[in-house]
């Protein structure tokens, strides 16, 4: 019986990876359409291609170094960091950056075309983070960054922090001269909205999921969910 929670509980895993990478794809292309789009992007895009715009580094490896850094300064905040935070910084910014390659279409100039690509790729950066986050192993960099701060900043709305760290992540972004626009105002209040609509849709309930940590996770991988094993017993 421990060998088969053992064996349940590490493909379970291995197959989460799967999803995550698979939802990150996803995800990644919802972004790639925003920046298609070509009328302002979200704050940490924005950053990114300031960085591009003034180093020899791609959009893509950019938003690596940036998502890394944000993971060290997660450690620092000692966040919970699970095997999906850890994916989430290393792929994100890459597969955006070949979506952003491989697009075989004229750069965009039509604003109502740009506000269309927008929203659809909301859609899909909405069902790529819920591939992403039904895995159960934890959230990207940034949301971690967003958790901690609002634990460390008590009496303030956890809205209020995410507004400051977006207009400081922002400010950086155009000061480096990443494109803002319509599509930047879009991002910040047009997001949340077609994603809460999605997981009605869907009726997808982010909170209800439970995360498991990398720490979890290697002593799942190793051992097995021992905690399964007296439910299992139980029902023979």
């Amino acid at each position: 019986m421990l060998r088969r929670a053992e064996k349940h509980s590490r493909k379970e895993i291995l197959l989460g990876w799967l999803r995550i990478a698979a939802g990150l794809l996803v995800f990644s292309f919802g972004v790639h359409l925003t920046i298609y789009a070509n009328i302002g992007l979200a704050p940490w895009d924005c950053l990114g291609m300031g960085i591009a715009a003034h180093t020899p580094l791609n959009y893509g490896v950019s938003m690596t170094l940036i998502a890394v850094t944000v993971l060290g300064i997660d450690i620092l905040l000692k966040e919970q960091i699970g095997f999906g935070t850890v994916i989430d910084a290393l792929l994100t910014g890459n597969f955006v950056q070949m979506f952003n390659t491989v697009n075989p279409f004229p750069e965009n100039r039509n604003l109502w075309l740009g506000i269309g690509l927008m929203l659809a790729g909301f859609v899909f950066m909405a069902l790529g983070m819920w591939l992403y986050m039904t895995a159960e192993q934890c959230c990207g960099p940034r949301d971690a960054l967003l958790v901690g701060l609002g634990k460390r900043l008590p009496h303030i709305p956890i809205g209020i922090v995410e507004i400051l760290l977006w207009g400081a992540v922002l400010l950086a972004g155009w000061l480096l001269g990443g494109p803002v626009g319509i599509g930047t105002l879009i991002s910040t209040f047009g997001a949340g909205l077609v994603m809460q609509l999605v997981y009605q849709l869907i009726r997808f309930e982010p909170r209800s999921l439970h995360h498991r940590g990398l720490a979890e996770t290697v002593r799942l991988l190793k051992a097995g969910r021992r905690e399964a094993l007296p439910e299992q017993r139980s029902g023979d």
